[in-house]
């Protein structure tokens, strides 16, 4: 009887993510081809590591482990905590490595990396925020015109994140937003279409593949792709893949997604987020651990250029496996 590998599929977290990463986690359990042994390693909120059920060290959680898919987002998964952990155990896990994570994950050095490489993306000012929530808000006024984008600047999934018209949204949305960090991206908002586009390494025989961009239209009372968006089956944002752009916007999509991937170091697959607008095409930010339930835009594309979840899923684990 051959041998079948071991996958450990890590989900969970100490994040605002918490609830998502399980139902990717459940997904990619659900989904895992036959060929492989699929174990189910769940860390809670308090960061305490679970393989069936019981409480156990990382590293006896992953001691006879031959690769981990980590299905984590947000903190701890995704900015290079659980990579170094990985690292450290010497096990082999999907995804980018710990400092393309990291890197990855705060959306300012992410942005000055891509302004560094040409990659359009809105103007944008990084506050410290303190107790003085108005001084906070008056500083701003005065450095940066109306309406803004409020976002923290280590969080996904569109978590905390809030668009400002006047002074009043203004101080909403870094209450909102501080919540989750203190430490927040004020960006320019970018009237125009919403747009998103995956990308995989070494699939088709191309080193870095891109799938078809997705146009988001959030429902008419909602301003932006936000978390319900994502993840409401009954306020969900209409999702349309192909996009509706004509070949020169694709193709310009595609090539930005495939710049951001690689200018940020990341590994085997990430996800980039765009508006379009008369004025150009701006790169929003880049996900390097995008969702993979069943609401996700990634699993939709892949079914738009004729793959499937499992098909995606055993690339992935190979690549892992193969060390590239």
């Amino acid at each position: 009887m051959s041998h079948k590998n071991r996958v450990a599929v890590l989900r969970g977290g100490p994040s605002s993510e918490y609830d998502v990463s399980l139902i990717t986690g459940a997904a990619v359990l659900e989904h895992l081809p036959e060929k492989y042994k699929a174990l189910d390693i769940l860390i809670d909120k308090q960061g305490v590591w679970h393989r069936e059920g019981v409480p156990k060290t990382p590293q006896k959680a992953l001691h006879d482990v031959d690769v981990v898919i980590n299905a984590m987002h947000g903190e701890f998964g995704e900015d290079g905590k659980v990579q170094q952990i990985l690292d450290g155990l010497k096990v082999k896990y999907t995804g980018s490595r710990a400092l393309a994570s990291a890197l990855g994950m705060n959306k300012m050095l992410a942005k000055k990396a891509f302004i560094g490489a040409g990659i359009l993306t809105p103007e944008f000012l990084y506050v410290e925020v303190g107790d003085d929530l108005i001084a906070d808000a008056e500083e701003i006024m005065k450095n940066f015109s109306l309406p803004v984008v409020i976002k923290p600047n280590a969080a996904g999934s569109s978590v905390g994140v809030s668009i400002a018209k006047d002074f009043d949204s203004l101080l909403y949305g870094l209450r909102k937003a501080s919540k989750i960090s203190k430490k927040i991206l004020i960006e320019e908002f970018i009237k125009g279409r919403e747009a998103t586009c995956g990308v995989i390494e070494k699939f088709r025989n191309q080193d870095v593949y891109s799938l078809l961009p997705v146009e988001i239209t959030p429902q008419e009372d909602q301003s932006f792709f936000d978390f319900e968006s994502k993840y409401s089956e009954t306020k969900g944002a209409k999702e349309t893949c192909p996009a509706n752009f004509d070949h020169k916007i694709t193709e310009a999509i595609q090539n930005m997604a495939i710049a951001a991937h690689q200018v940020l170091g990341l590994r085997h697959y990430s996800r980039s987020d765009f508006i379009v607008s008369p004025n150009g095409i701006y790169i929003l930010e880049i996900n390097s651990l995008p969702g993979l339930t069943p609401q996700s835009l990634l699993p939709k594309s892949l079914v738009a250029v004729g793959s499937s979840f499992p098909q995606f899923l055993e690339h992935l684990v190979e690549l892992a496996l193969s060390g590239k």
